[in-house]
């Protein structure tokens, strides 16, 4: 609060007419007190010389003016006029109004003195009430809980003005809403009105922080108070802006001046109460905020002192590096840190690979650290340097001998046999299959993983798949053996027949091409639950455990000594999957007791399948 607000507050507050003049005795100050003690307004007295003086004391006046004006403070009894023409006895006490070491004016405290007795109570008991006030005040903003602020400054109200009842009403846009009350029913806790038809919205209209209401007062909740008399409001606000207002409810009585003092006052500290309170649970919400990103992000995060010790480690951190808090808290971080601003990628012992970023916070010297898993996207760059190096190879062996051969019958077609060059063209046709077999799989791998597969869910003959898909199988190898077993039950399955038809020919082409030793290939199928199950056994060089689900990936092979050995680009399991799971089924790979790999489909038994 500035100065000049404190002095208008005193100037106020004050019992005694104070009236300040200047040099030509015309009116500076004419204070609410002067007002009531003379009967002349404020407006009417400003400006002008106050006619207070009689004639025969004015030569006495003159010398009190005088006096002052050499120095010190003149108290004397005299008399003085009122509007209506009575003289009233009074004691003066007059001063001169400095401004630096000149004197600019005059100041006048007026004392009725039968009043005398009566002001001397006033003064102690405002002094009482203003070092309750302090007290009060101290109390309130001791609280931190908004709830807790507004109960205590409502049960406060009642104490400091004596009045029956007292209540918090909140500003919630066009509504009010009591969030604090007392002695006063609880049931009334959270009734809301019109803030536009309300005594909150007559005060805030009128400009002012404090009014007395007394007519009027039946339609209001605050009515449930028996006898209400008189409610005296003041206005609360935070940050400048109306916030709620206190209610002071009056029973069979009419609060004085001092009354409503104490309730603008209040008024004005609860609004500073209520704006420390509003902060600090702010601050506990951004903490709550900020603690709620640090614990659930997938980022490792982790805070270091001045001296590069982890004084902070979210349990994401404690997720990618295996340490967890309570181990890590007092110790460097298990990686090496990058300078602010800059990116460290590196690899822990684990295998896992990390990329770290830092930050430093300037204001206290620590550093915060941010960490992620990029192993996956390691694991796929270097899948990517392997598709393009596999692939290249995978295009230069069918292009190289199809540019072979053609090149050998454009030169040579006169010279060559019927049966060579029948047996080039045959060779240029096998190659260019082959072209076409790698591209629908390099575009079914596109597809796949852009999750653009399109499948037709329909009704079909798995056992009629089977069949096409494994008929002339047995004279591809000749040492392969080939065996099926269907039951003639096996129910109808729903999905696509097409895309069905393209994983089985996938899994029977692995099953002869990771057997390049021969032996047996059996396909068997039958109905388990709500499901039809498809198995594709070979006798072939199997997987390793950690590659069983690895396989299903893109561009990835099993480790078999040399992994160029079989050929292909990594792409048909992954397509087979994708599209096994279209159809809401699922491929899966597993190992034969005897050695070899059971590739396991499982598609859903169609409900228009007739029940056995």
């Amino acid at each position: 609060m500035g100065d000049e607000e404190i002095t208008a507050a005193v100037l106020s507050s004050a019992p005694n007419a104070v009236v300040v003049l200047d040099r030509d005795q015309a009116v500076l100050v004419w204070n609410p007190a002067a007002e009531r003690l003379f009967g002349w307004s404020h407006e009417e007295m400003v400006g002008r010389r106050a006619p207070l003086v009689p004639a025969e004391l004015t030569a006495e006046h003159n010398a009190v003016l005088e006096r002052v004006r050499t120095g010190g403070q003149v108290s004397l009894r005299t008399k003085r006029f009122r509007r209506d023409g009575t003289l009233l006895d009074v004691r003066v006490d007059t001063s001169a109004l400095l401004q630096g070491n000149a004197v600019v004016g005059y100041v006048h405290v007026h004392h009725p003195t039968e009043d005398d007795v009566a002001a001397r109570d006033r003064v102690a008991r405002r002094a009482r009430l203003v070092r309750r006030l302090t007290d009060v005040v101290g109390d309130i903003n001791a609280e931190l809980e908004l709830p807790a602020v507004l109960d205590r400054i409502a049960a406060s109200l009642t104490e400091l003005t004596g009045a029956d009842a007292g209540g918090f009403v909140l500003i919630e846009k066009e509504r009010l809403r009591l969030v604090s009350a007392h002695q006063m029913p609880e049931t009334l806790r959270d009734a809301t009105a019109d803030l536009r038809s309300s005594l909150v919205g007559k005060l805030m209209r009128t400009g002012k922080t404090v009014m007395l209401e007394s007519t009027g007062l039946d339609d209001l909740i605050w009515a449930a108070l028996p006898g209400l008399h008189t409610i005296a409001l003041g206005l609360a606000a935070v940050g400048g802006r109306p916030y709620g207002a206190l209610y002071a409810l009056f029973a069979d009585r009419k609060p004085g001046h001092v009354e409503l003092e104490l309730l603008e006052l209040l008024a004005g500290h609860a609004g500073i109460a209520v704006g420390n309170a509003m902060a600090y649970q702010e601050v506990l919400r951004q903490r709550a905020h900020e603690r709620a990103v640090f614990d659930a992000s997938a980022d490792g995060i982790a805070v270091l002192d001045e001296d590069g010790r982890v004084i902070q480690w979210n349990p994401a951190a404690g997720e990618l590096t295996g340490v967890a808090a309570d181990e890590m808290i007092g110790r460097p971080p298990p990686f090496p840190l990058p300078a602010p601003g800059e990116k460290l990628t590196f690899q822990l012992e684990s295998g896992r690979w990390l990329d770290v970023v830092s930050a430093k916070i300037e204001e206290t010297g620590e550093m915060v650290i941010d960490f992620r898993d990029i192993t996956a996207a390691k694991e796929l760059e270097e899948a990517k340097d392997l598709f393009l190096a596999t692939t290249s190879h995978e295009l230069r062996t069918p292009i190289t001998i199809v540019r072979g051969f053609a090149s050998t019958l454009d030169s040579r077609w006169d010279k060559l046999t019927d049966p060579e060059r029948r047996s080039a063209v045959h060779t240029i046709a096998e190659r260019a299959r082959s072209l076409g077999q790698l591209m629908d799989h390099l575009l079914l791998g596109a597809r796949a993983g852009a999750e653009e597969l399109k499948v037709r869910i329909e009704t079909f003959s798995l056992a009629e798949r089977i069949h096409a898909a494994t008929l002339g199988l047995p004279v591809l190898s000749d040492t392969h053996r080939v065996e099926v077993v269907i039951p003639e039950d096996l129910p109808d399955v729903r999905g696509d027949a097409l895309a069905t038809d393209i994983v089985l020919g996938q899994l029977l082409e692995n099953a002869f091409k990771y057997s390049p030793d021969g032996g047996l290939i059996s396909v068997a199928a039958w109905a388990e639950d709500e499901r039809v199950v498809v198995v594709v056994d070979d006798e072939g060089v199997g997987i390793a455990p950690a590659d069983r689900d690895r396989i299903f990936e893109r561009f990835v092979q099993a480790e078999s000594g040399d992994r160029r050995r079989f050929g292909g680009v990594g792409l048909g399991l992954y397509i087979v999957r994708s599209l096994a799971r279209a159809q809401g089924g699922e491929v899966t790979a597993h190992p034969r007791p005897a050695g070899g790999t059971r590739m396991r489909l499982v598609l859903t038994i169609s409900p228009d399948t007739p029940r056995q």
